[in-house]
């Protein structure tokens, strides 16, 4: 049975003393390995309380250097880890913070290909990434291991902490990201940090917050902030906690997809195929009108969201797009299949996406999609 050292009982003595956590909470952090996504501005402050607070092990993903312009915020490093691999800095100077902890550096970019396999070995999942392809990525990581992610987010003055795919005593799990955000916005529509700022603190405050769900969640001391996410206003100092759905999503993630084009990450309206470039295939209202009318055999696809579908519909089969990468045996490779949402965007990204990932070639994107419908076949149609 792991028992504390010496030097441990003097290091980690004011949590010892605390009432509902003492030494056995502390062996169970002595016991625990985190998994760390990002080692910038959330990662930093995540990575000095966890290693402070006495995780075994604890892995750094990360495959960026430091740069000047990232001291102002990750106060892990100094100006002489300028130009070093985050990951060889941050244990430089997280091993002299605590020589107890073993750390484990990942320096390729987390990927589909090796994240089941790196994630497989921690018991927590600490989302410290800045991207939406890495935070989809490790939510369906997370739902189809079972772990619990701990998720992190900051822009300009605003911070947003939440606690996703936490099991409770009765084997539930909780909500998790696609929960929240059951579908990516356009690429280009979200400013990142850099093209927007983030004010030096914030990371501070979100990433400690991180590093303190992840304990609760090792040594069960406390509630984790699960079903809930929390925002923070960094310029009025206030909090703002908004009850999460579960949805169920999880249920419909039974595999990994290629993020970035899931994401919308260098997608236009044009594909390659065969080294060719192709123009998507779509049709008009007035044609699907006649197709209906033909009674030809075809399947006709709605993306939208359950809300929408409720409003008004097309009497098509409802698969919202976030849902499209775990159903696409839904979709039929022997008929003309016409896929629609409320303008057209949406439905064309995701067939841009199925022919590029999944080899359909017999797909048809709605023109203008219900807005076009309600306006030029349907006056009477509500639109929304």
């Amino acid at each position: 049975m792991a028992k504390l050292k010496n030097d441990e009982l003097i290091r980690y003595h004011r949590h010892l003393v605390l009432d509902d956590f003492g030494v056995n909470a502390q062996l169970k952090l002595k016991q625990s390995r985190v998994l760390v996504v990002g080692a910038g501005g959330l990662g930093c402050p995540v990575l000095l309380y966890l290693a402070a607070a006495g995780v075994s092990t604890i892995g750094i993903v990360d495959n960026d250097i430091v740069s000047l312009s990232n001291l102002q915020r990750q106060v892990l490093y100094t100006g002489e880890d300028v130009a070093k691999f985050k990951t060889d800095a941050a244990v430089n100077r997280l091993a002299m913070l605590n020589p107890n902890i073993r750390f484990n550096k990942y320096t390729n970019k987390i990927s589909k290909e090796n994240a089941l396999t790196i994630a497989g070995n921690y018991d927590v999942i600490v989302d410290a990434s800045d991207n939406f392809p890495t935070r989809y990525l490790l939510n369906d990581v997370c739902v189809l291991q079972d772990k619990p992610l701990v998720y992190g987010s900051i822009l300009k003055f605003e911070g947003h902490i939440a606690v996703f795919n936490y099991q409770s005593k009765d084997g539930t799990f909780s909500a998790n990201y696609r929960d929240l955000f059951t579908m990516p916005p356009d690429a280009d529509s979200v400013p990142n940090c850099e093209q927007s700022g983030v004010l030096g603190v914030l990371p501070g405050m979100v990433g400690s917050m991180q590093a303190n769900e992840a304990i609760k969640i090792i040594t069960g001391v406390g509630e984790p902030i699960a079903n809930k996410l929390l925002i923070i206003d960094a310029l009025s100092l206030s909090f703002t906690t908004i009850a999460l759905q579960n949805n169920n999503s999880r249920s419909l993630i039974n595999g990994l997809v290629d993020y970035e084009d899931f994401c919308g990450i260098n997608r236009d309206k044009n594909k390659y195929l065969n080294n060719k470039t192709t123009a998507m295939k779509e049709i008009t209202v007035q044609e699907l009108q006649a197709l209906k009318e033909s009674g030809e055999d075809f399947q006709l696809i709605d993306v939208r969201e359950p809300h929408e579908y409720d409003i008004c519909n097309l009497d098509g089969e409802l698969i919202p797009m976030s849902q499209i990468p775990h159903n696409v045996e839904k979709i039929s490779k022997d008929k003309k299949v016409v896929v629609h949402c409320r303008s057209g965007k949406r439905s064309g990204d995701i067939v841009l996406w199925l022919e590029k990932n999944q080899g359909f070639e017999n797909l048809y994107n709605l023109k203008g999609g219900i807005l076009a419908w309600a306006n030029e076949i349907d006056s009477d149609m509500p639109t929304y």
